[in-house]
């Protein structure tokens, strides 16, 4: 079955579907989103250019063995995914590697588009990080659109690389990563 066209995955009410159905499926009004698509629980209006995923990469909080019912049911090439054009991956809570106490900085996003459920996104600096851990191109594409549309403070980016649960190695890499990206800013025009 062909997929309706989506070029972009660029409404939070989008978002806020698969937390909806998401929450149902895995019966948790709770739902971790750690992908991409968390800028929107921050910036609902996010510049399109991060907005470029069809997916949304999820797992139920009080239940995270439940994330695969959620891939099964809303999944790509569920008939969800058929339907609507978009779909919710479910992955394992250790998927993204995070900077310690990213749970406390969790941006919740409720409302009447979700019925009452919670979606709780990483806040983008927390996001950024576990991009840059991940460093494949898609990841640094997006990492270097926040930091040239001014969504991160260099300097928090910066404060919490010590605090991510890699070797020291990748923390310098990742290090590095912000600054490159930072002082490519810097040299762009205005």
């Amino acid at each position: 079955m062909a997929h309706p066209p989506v070029t972009r995955f660029v409404k939070r009410s989008q978002l806020e579907h698969i937390i909806r159905a998401a929450t149902t499926i895995a019966d948790d009004d709770e739902l971790i989103i750690v992908g991409s698509q968390a800028v929107l629980g921050q910036f609902p209006d996010a510049p399109a250019e991060l907005l470029v995923s069809v997916e949304a990469d999820v797992y139920p909080r009080n239940h995270p063995e439940r994330w695969e019912l959620i891939d099964g049911s809303l999944g790509e090439l569920s008939p969800f995914h058929d339907t609507f054009g978009y779909y919710a991956q479910g992955v394992e809570p250790g998927t993204a590697l995070l900077p310690a106490g990213w749970e406390s900085r969790l941006v919740t996003i409720q409302g009447p588009g979700t019925r009452g459920a919670k979606g709780l996104c990483l806040e983008i600096h927390d996001l950024l990080l576990s991009k840059y851990v991940a460093a494949r191109e898609k990841d640094r594409h997006f990492c270097r659109v926040a930091v040239r549309c001014g969504l991160v403070d260099p300097a928090v980016l910066l404060e919490r690389v010590p605090t991510l649960p890699v070797r020291e190695d990748a923390r310098l890499r990742v290090a590095t990563l912000v600054r490159d990206d930072v002082l490519a800013t810097r040299s762009l025009p205005p």
